[in-house]
């Protein structure tokens, strides 16, 4: 190998290992991660009935660990350096549960495969989950919730649950509350319509 030719390698080198030098780990900086939590609702009175929560359905935009930044009425972004712990639908599914067994308002509460004899199965679709910014900051969540008779397989109501919260403070943290809190107002609301209904 000529000398000229030997240097320029050796340069090139170089400053590939510097470059991997300046990267702390190696890689990219993690990922601000987050969940959602159950909210409390008060007890009604006892059912003996005995429900399912199955898995939301979701379009694709909001069926992953994106957490949704709305910049229009039909233009969305992605939250930077932040993700939820798992897949949207997982999520609201896990706490939607939580929430129903926190009432104490029904004999059983289950999901898929924890085999319980059902009665009700409730079946949530997520239409909205995010943070408008074009509307100063504000949490919004869309659920269209059916109650289906596990018996017949009739479904015995359904309803639209929206819930809104300001975004108070900045960053990461205050975007994932105010959705936080706009979360437990409709799963208490779907809780308790559901608690009346059947």
């Amino acid at each position: 190998m000529k000398p000229r030719v030997f240097r320029f390698v050796l340069g090139v080198l170089a400053l590939s290992f510097t470059g991997c030098a300046a990267l702390p780990g190696g890689g990219p900086a993690p990922l601000d991660t987050f969940d959602l939590s159950a909210a409390p609702v008060a007890s009604h009175g006892h059912s003996r009935r005995q429900i399912l929560i199955a898995q939301p359905a979701a379009l694709k935009a909001l069926d992953s660990q994106n957490i949704v930044i709305k910049t229009g009425s039909r233009s969305i972004e992605y939250l930077k350096g932040a993700q939820w712990a798992d897949r949207l639908p997982l999520i609201v599914q896990a706490r939607l549960a939580e929430t129903f067994q926190r009432s104490g308002s029904f004999a059983g509460v289950g999901k898929p495969g924890e085999g319980l004899a059902i009665d009700y199965q409730v079946i949530t679709e997520i239409r909205a989950f995010g943070v408008r910014a074009d509307n100063g900051g504000v949490a919004e969540v869309d659920l269209f919730v059916r109650l289906l008779n596990d018996r017949n397989g009739e479904v015995r109501a359904a309803k639209e649950f929206t819930a809104s919260a300001p975004v108070s403070g900045s960053g990461n943290k205050a975007y994932v509350d105010a959705l936080n809190r706009a979360f437990g107002q409709a799963a208490s609301d779907i809780v308790r319509w559901t608690d009346r209904t059947i």
